[in-house]
């Protein structure tokens, strides 16, 4: 076989190699698309199989070990949930739901400083999810870390004005944190845009002259 044969020979087996192999991923993404339709009609067994397929044709399909991951961690399967979220992000480093994932099972068994540091990852890579905000408010709540957590809960406010979450949470923290008369005008804030709950706490925390002692110093 000559020279020029040999080079014919070697590009007709390269693109045939590159064939399969975008043959392989279409199928895998047609998969991912079937595990999806069936995560949504919450057929959840059903959607394992084909994110199990996608990922047998498809090694680094991330989308299919984060969707896997999803519903392992709807059946409590918090640490092979946790696997899966890992390998999303191993193969696709920027991928800010599967960190914000991540983050939430680490919240869920308590590893506190873990799920900071997921949430901050989150947000590093999407500024504008302002629920890891408000998770990495809960975290640092939890670790007593109350202005840190108001920051966190001011910084959606600012982004969201009528976060009746956000504006929930910083009152309680406020509160938590000695600043009474601020925790319970975000509170009044929360009952005024529809969280029926912050009455509740309004009642047991805020009824009392010394949350607002400068009203009546006047």
């Amino acid at each position: 076989m000559n020279q020029l044969s040999k080079i014919l020979v070697l590009s007709l087996v390269m693109v045939f190699c590159i064939s399969i192999g975008s043959a392989q991923n279409k199928k895998a993404s047609e998969f991912i698309e079937n595990g999806i339709n069936k995560f949504e009609e919450k057929e959840y067994m059903e959607a394992i199989v084909s994110f199990n397929e996608a990922i047998k044709l498809d090694p680094k399909a991330h989308q299919a070990y984060y969707m896997r991951g999803n519903i392992k961690q709807k059946f409590a399967d918090v640490h092979g949930a946790m696997k899966d979220y890992n390998k999303a992000i191993e193969v696709k480093s920027d991928f800010s739901e599967a960190y914000f994932e991540r983050g939430n099972i680490k919240y869920m068994l308590q590893d506190y400083y873990g799920a900071i540091n997921d949430y901050s990852k989150t947000i590093e890579l999407n500024e504008n999810n302002l629920d890891a905000y408000y998770k990495r408010g809960q975290a640092k709540q939890q670790l007593e870390a109350y202005q840190d957590a108001i920051n966190d809960c001011t910084k959606i406010i600012e982004k969201d004005s009528d976060n009746v979450d956000a504006y929930y949470l910083r009152g309680v923290l406020r509160i938590e944190y000695g600043q009474l008369s601020e925790g319970c005008l975000d509170l009044s804030k929360a009952g005024e845009l529809g969280d029926l709950k912050a009455y509740e706490m309004i009642r047991e925390r805020c009824n009392d002259i010394k949350c607002y002692p400068s009203e009546f110093e006047k």
